[in-house]
């Protein structure tokens, strides 16, 4: 049996893949398609990234009890761990010049539908 640790844990991760699953549906039925999921680098990770023509889409999936914990919960070593990835997976796209990035969040609520808070944060460049 695992500890009590180790059952947090797996709950947690658990959580996760279902909050980004559900964040990668809503975005399908905006009209957006999903490229990668779970993308990691030795920067960081990014949750989600969707892409509709020429926009893209780089998703951090939040789930919390209320939107605005979702908010709070993006720090500004989130917001940079995230961008440094975001080059990275930039870097590796034939398109990269005319791509534009944007950086949104969908906070995953109990009983409640995603909700998609586009532009969450601007990049520093």
């Amino acid at each position: 049996m695992r500890s009590d640790v180790g059952q947090a844990r797996y709950r947690a991760y658990r959580k996760g893949h279902r909050g980004e699953l559900l964040a990668a549906l809503t975005l399908i039925l905006k009209g957006y398609r999903i490229v990668a999921r779970r993308f990691r680098t030795k920067a960081g990770e990014i949750d989600v990234i969707a892409r509709r023509g020429d926009l893209v889409l780089v998703v951090e999936v939040k789930a919390r009890r209320t939107l605005v914990e979702a908010m709070d919960a993006i720090t500004v070593t989130a917001e940079r761990r995230i961008e440094a990835a975001t080059d990275l997976w930039l870097s590796r796209q034939p398109d990269h010049a005319r791509l534009s990035v944007r950086f949104d969040m969908i906070a995953v609520l109990p009983r409640r539908w995603p909700v998609h808070v586009p532009s969450i944060f601007q990049a520093r460049r």
